[in-house]
């Protein structure tokens, strides 16, 4: 049998991406450091429950602020780019531009634009421009804070060109 040149050949699917924005490691013990002080300093002179109360309530809240600045997850997955709650169909996507921070430091200066979706975080360097192209969306574009900018911007185009 002869096989023809427009056979139906299995497409492979675009890789995903996934992210976790979280802190860098010298966050948690200078955080933890910090409460710590902060509750020696409410502890000196108590006694009884004042002594110890303040070492319960900061380290563990503490502890819990610092899991939450860095629980922001980047995935694009599913036909979809997810930045924590938020999901934008890759369909709508026009262009990704990956940033450097200065590029970041640009796109969100002076004259970034108020309808924009920004998720940033100030530890992490490199950042993704979406450009949108949906009309019923006021939205311009997203930026989007990320370690990896080329990656993920490749992984968009590759999702959207696929879908």
């Amino acid at each position: 049998m002869r096989q023809s040149s427009s056979s139906t050949a299995p497409v492979a699917a675009p890789a995903g991406y996934a992210e976790r924005l979280g802190l860098p490691w010298w966050a948690w013990p200078a955080g933890l450091a910090v409460a710590g002080l902060l509750a020696a300093e409410l502890w000196m002179g108590a006694s009884g429950v004042r002594a110890w109360l303040p070492f319960v309530l900061l380290l563990p809240a503490a502890a819990a602020t610092l899991w939450w600045l860095g629980r922001i997850r980047v995935t694009v997955q599913g036909g979809e780019l997810r930045v924590d709650d938020a999901r934008l169909p890759v369909r709508f996507v026009a262009d990704a531009v990956p940033l450097d921070a200065a590029g970041r430091r640009e796109v969100l200066g002076v004259g970034s634009d108020p309808l924009a979706f920004v998720v940033q975080r100030p530890w992490v360097g490199g950042a993704v421009q979406v450009v949108l192209d949906d009309p019923d969306d006021p939205t311009p574009f997203w930026v989007v804070s990320t370690r990896h900018p080329v990656e993920l911007a490749t992984a968009l185009l590759a999702a959207r060109d696929a879908g």
